[in-house]
C-alpha cells in the first residue's frame, strides 16, 4: 500500500513534467498524499562558500521554493499545487532525497533519468544512489 509518494525535481531542468506527472498519477492512483522535493546546494560547506554572502543560502532556498510551486503549477495545474507539500532541501541531491522520504515515511520516491547515449547504459548517479541505498520503492522515470 502506497500512502506516500516523493517526487524528486530538478527545477534548473526544464525536462522534468514527465517525472512529476508520473509521480502525479500514482499518488491519484493509490490515493496518497504527494511530496516534490527540490534539493539547492550548500554553498556554507563548499569550498567556495566564503564568497557568498551570509544570506545567499536562504535566500537560494527560499527562490527555490518559489520555482518549484510555479513548476508544479505549471505542470499539474493551480488547483493541484496547494494539495501537496513543497520541499526545499540543501546539500547533496541523493542524500537530502534519501532523507526526505525517510521523514515524511515515503512508501514511494520517483525521480527521473537522464537519457542515456549509446556508450553509457546507466541511470544517473544521484537516481542510482537513491535505488541503491533507498528503504522504501524507487520509480525511476526515464526521458522519451
Amino acid at each position: 500500500m502506497i500512502n506516500t509518494v516523493l517526487c524528486a525535481l530538478d527545477i534548473s531542468q526544464e525536462n522534468d513534467a514527465q517525472v512529476l506527472t508520473t509521480a502525479n498519477k500514482i499518488a491519484k492512483l493509490e490515493n496518497a498524499r504527494l511530496d516534490v522535493v527540490t534539493i539547492v546546494p550548500n554553498f556554507r560547506i563548499s569550498l567556495v562558500g566564503s564568497y557568498f554572502d551570509e544570506n545567499f543560502q536562504n535566500q537560494a532556498v527560499k527562490d527555490a521554493k518559489v520555482a518549484l510551486k510555479k513548476r508544479v503549477s505549471d505542470i499539474l495545474g493551480e488547483d493541484r499545487v496547494g494539495d501537496l507539500r513543497h520541499i526545499v532541501a540543501s546539500g547533496s541531491i541523493y542524500e537530502e532525497i534519501l532523507e526526505t522520504a525517510e521523514q515524511a515515511n515515503s512508501d514511494l520516491i520517483v525521480v527521473g533519468a537522464h537519457k542515456p547515449n549509446l556508450r553509457e547504459r546507466l541511470i544517473g548517479p544521484n537516481a542510482a544512489r537513491v535505488v541503491r541505498h533507498s528503504k522504501c520503492s524507487v520509480y525511476v522515470v526515464r526521458e522519451e
